[in-house]
């Protein structure tokens, strides 16, 4: 059996803020993967904002590179249309039913969770790892905590990592993270402008974008 972190996203692109997430992840979780999921259309983005899935897929695959943990999924670049969650979760269970998975969110996704395409469902049915980034407190969680009372909950905080026996099976996992405050928006506007993104994205990353003239 496999414990499996799920990381989703536009990933529009991929930058180090995604794989220092991921980092802190592993480094503090019993996990013996992480899946990054590029979504195929985002549903709450415009998809003129997105660049074709088969760009990002590669721009994962380059950034995943040196990492034996992480792995990239097309679960969602193979199926049409928007891509949900609970969706996702349900191909994957079906695709490995042995493993159990995590999913990974930022805080400030995790707190608009009510609005997730079945979400009481998705709570129900795997655990959530939910690190905080940049401008959100951990403690901004408390009021969505409240309202879908998870049946477990940990706050993870500094020192020895959890154990696999102290993972919850379903629940949340609460990570404070030190995380680059770097965003795909600030990338493609500095490419729109002609700025450097160099330190921002992994160097593969950046040639890709360069070679193939993205978000220009």
């Amino acid at each position: 059996m496999n414990l499996t972190g799920l990381f989703g996203g536009t990933f529009n692109p991929i930058h180090l803020g995604h794989l220092k997430v991921a980092e802190e992840v592993i480094s503090r979780l019993p996990l013996d993967r992480i899946l990054f999921i590029p979504s195929y259309i985002p549903p709450h983005k415009s998809p003129g904002e997105v660049v074709p899935v088969r760009h990002r897929l590669k721009m994962v695959e380059i950034a995943c590179q040196g990492y034996p943990a992480f792995q990239v999924s097309e679960v969602e670049a193979r199926r049409p249309g928007p891509s949900y969650s609970i969706e996702t979760l349900r191909k994957l269970k079906q695709a490995f039913p042995a493993d159990r998975f995590f999913f990974i969110v930022g805080l400030d996704a995790f707190l608009e969770i009510d609005t997730w395409k079945d979400h009481t469902q998705l709570l129900q049915e795997c655990s959530f790892i939910v690190v905080s980034r940049p401008g959100f407190e951990i403690e901004l969680s408390e009021k969505v905590i409240e309202k879908i009372r998870p049946a477990h909950l940990i706050i993870l905080e500094p020192g020895p990592s959890l154990q696999p026996e102290d993972l919850p099976a379903g629940g949340l996992i609460l990570l404070p993270a030190e995380t680059p405050d770097i965003s795909s928006t600030d990338i493609r506007k500095r490419l729109r402008t002609g700025q450097p993104i160099t330190g921002l994205v992994p160097p593969g990353v950046e040639n890709y974008i360069i070679k193939h003239r993205l978000y220009h």
